[in-house]
């Protein structure tokens, strides 16, 4: 996957839960989870506008671009 969540980042920099952090934003756990772990296919401007409220950082800090490029070895 070329864009990479780095929920997980911010969460421990805040020093935040997963369940906090879900309750401050209003979206499931289960929902939560999958953006966490890079599996949703799309994310809601307006759930991205509330977890960067929640974690009080910048959406930049929360996704990141790598192309698939970079990993492999030429």
């Amino acid at each position: 996957m070329a864009i990479i969540v780095n929920i997980d980042v911010m969460l421990a920099k805040r020093k935040m839960s997963v369940t906090e952090l879900s309750e401050r934003v209003g979206i499931t756990m289960a929902n939560l989870s999958i953006l966490k772990n890079g599996k949703a296919k799309a994310i809601r401007l307006s759930t991205l506008e509330a977890i960067c409220k929640a974690l009080q950082c910048q959406p930049g800090d929360i996704l990141e671009y790598k192309s698939d490029e970079e990993g492999q070895i030429q």
